[in-house]
């Protein structure tokens, strides 16, 4: 007797698949494609779109603006639930589909699950070109959607109805993979969306992917505990996979037992509380002084789920102490190898446990925590200088409006940033108060990610504050989903600073002999200097044509009015502020990034910056 079949559309089956896949870890169980965010074409309305209607009482579906945004904002999701829940998003063939490329590289340089459904070609050729058709006079089979087999951690063209079932299969592997995961992209040719196939009902029972918790090799882990016990100035450098591993309890335990500090990358931030003794606050570039000054004299580096960025390392001067080593946890090889470290190569908190265990009785010296300790309170005073309000009818500074956020936000609230000038001062101020409360995105610093990601963020946490930070650059780069919010009744909190140009590119041009070139929004003169006046441009009466509700704030009183007015409301809010940009609130940078100064230029400030940049990268060290 044969088994029993389904008569659907590939596109139909597809859906109906999705829907019943399942994460489970440490015995909860959560929806993996949680919803479908999708803008329909002729590459997918005949196909996905009809699929999705005929579903919709098991697969949510959101409408997007901005298929890069579609992506931010199921990045923003993934990231909230701790990669173990993610969603679907489909576009048209073109330019829909290569709208994807930015938010799947970001996807997947941050190690976050999306699943991408772009159209494609007819694999029959039957129609050829067709609208939108990249013609290659060598390869038939290529397409505009080949252009994200590079930012794709999985990748296939779905060229026979059949195909989709190793395929989908591959896909869910590789989403729910925590060493592999990342974008994951499914071509599919719009002929082959619209055609019927018997599937096996089998293809459609509910199906569990356990996330793993792989277990250190006891010899790695016996060479981690010789190495811990053997150091005298240890220090963590806590990155994202411990929010991933949902770990936090797990170094909390390791940092009480034994007194070792911790500094955190951008994604590591809030894996301790920022009132706990032994945390430092961010580490590197954007770090503080008590986390780059342990760094220079630390002997032994504890990297746990880190990936090492310039930004950590101080693009390889930070690490300074001649006998430095650098010991590893990270589930995936590739990064625990990173600077020629130990390795312990295994979930987080499986890890962090173990190494607990086996560290019982060994603690740090007293005179070591003592110093760190009273750099701590150093660190904490300046903090609490830099966000001091002042004359509440003054104009407020960018730090100062970060004053007033902290002020006004509860544990719960969750803070998206990702690009220009904010993250920064935020990595070395902000005093995060719980786990998912500081979520930045700087694996791949996307400016346009802040606001579509605050939707995913409220669609995975309903009830929680979702506050979006973004300057005047950001904010033009991709507003649109705001419209989505509206439609949704997502009540967002954006908060639009206003500066007039790109701060933090600005100051860095200036540092680097390209005198602020480009970065300005002012009005030109003709002979190409600036005039000084501000562009006739009003953010905020555009945010408000979206559809959301709009609070002005003039100065530092109205400003704290206005952020407890919006994180009272229930639609989506936002302050508009506009800063002064002159006063030097924020400290400076502690530790040096690199970015290549011009060796030869006919200008003095490039040739100063020039000198200074040889004198900097002279302290790069590798670490062998």
């Amino acid at each position: 007797m044969s088994a029993a079949t389904r008569r659907l559309t590939t596109a139909q089956a597809l859906v109906r698949f999705l829907a019943a896949q399942y994460t489970e870890r440490d015995g909860a169980r959560h929806r993996l494609i949680a919803g479908t965010w999708g803008i329909f074409g002729h590459g997918n309305v005949a196909g996905l779109g009809q699929a999705l209607v005929q579903y919709a009482d098991v697969m949510p579906y959101h409408q997007g603006r901005s298929e890069q945004a579609m992506v931010h904002a199921a990045v923003g999701h993934a990231r909230q639930l701790n990669r173990l829940s993610a969603q679907a998003v489909t576009t048209s063939i073109g330019p829909g589909a290569t709208n994807l490329v930015t938010g799947a590289a970001l996807a997947t340089i941050n190690r976050l699950p999306v699943l991408l459904l772009p159209g494609d070609y007819f694999a029959s050729h039957a129609a050829d070109p067709l609208l939108q058709q990249l013609e290659h006079p060598t390869e038939a089979d290529v397409s505009v959607n080949d252009t994200l087999r590079p930012v794709s951690r999985y990748f296939d063209r779905v060229t026979r109805p059949e195909a989709l079932i190793a395929s989908a299969l591959q896909a869910m592997r590789v989403l729910t993979d925590p060493a592999e995961t990342g974008a994951v992209t499914l071509a599919l040719p719009q002929d082959v969306q619209a055609e019927a196939y018997d599937w096996p009902e089998e293809f459609f029972a509910d199906r569990i992917w356990r996330v793993r918790r792989p277990a250190p090799d006891p010899v790695e882990l016996a060479e981690a505990v010789r190495a811990v016990r053997a150091a005298e100035r240890p220090m963590i450098v806590a990155g994202g996979g411990i929010h991933h591993s949902e770990a936090e309890e797990a170094l909390k335990a390791l940092v009480d037992a034994t007194g070792v500090p911790v500094a955190s990358t951008q994604a590591g931030k809030g894996t301790l509380r920022h009132d706990h003794p032994a945390d430092l606050g961010g580490v590197g570039h954007t770090g503080t002084a008590v986390s780059d000054d342990l760094a220079r004299t630390a002997d032994l580096v504890i990297g746990v789920g880190t990936r090492y960025s310039d930004f950590t390392t101080a693009s390889g001067t930070l690490f300074q102490r001649p006998d430095v080593r650098f010991l590893n946890l990270n589930i995936t090889a590739f990064d625990a190898h990173k600077l020629a470290a130990r390795t312990l190569v295994c979930d987080a908190r499986t890890g962090l446990t173990a190494l607990t265990e086996a560290l019982s009785g060994h603690r740090v010296d007293a005179s070591y925590e003592a110093e760190y300790r009273a750099g701590k309170a150093r660190w904490d005073e300046t903090v609490a200088a830099a966000f001091r309000a002042g004359d509440d009818s003054a104009v407020p500074t960018q730090t100062q409006v970060l004053g007033a956020l902290d002020a006004v936000v509860g544990d719960e609230d969750v803070v998206i940033n990702a690009a220009g000038s904010l993250p920064g001062d935020l990595h070395k101020l902000w005093r995060a108060r719980s786990p998912r409360q500081y979520h930045l995105e700087y694996g791949y610093s996307c400016m346009g990610y802040e606001i579509p990601a605050a939707l995913g963020v409220q669609q995975a946490a309903p009830g929680t504050p979702v506050w979006a930070l973004v300057g005047d650059g950001t904010y033009l780069m991709n507003p649109t989903e705001i419209v989505t919010a509206v439609q949704e009744n997502l009540p967002v909190k954006l908060v639009l600073v206003q500066n007039h140009g790109y701060a933090s590119i600005g100051g860095l041009s200036e540092s680097v002999g390209a005198e602020r070139f480009g970065t300005d929004y002012r009005h030109r003169a003709a002979d190409g200097t600036f005039t000084g006046a501000p562009l006739p441009v009003d953010l905020a009466a555009n945010a408000a044509s979206l559809g959301m509700d709009v609070l002005r704030a003039k100065t530092v009183g109205e400003l704290r009015e206005a952020l407890r007015a919006a994180r009272a409301a229930d639609r989506p809010t936002c302050v508009y502020v506009e800063t002064d940009p002159a006063p030097p609130t924020a400290p400076p940078a502690e530790a040096w990034w690199d970015v290549p100064v011009a060796e030869v230029s006919a200008r003095e400030a490039a040739t100063e910056a020039r000198a200074e940049y040889e004198r900097a990268v002279a302290d790069r060290r590798r670490h062998l």
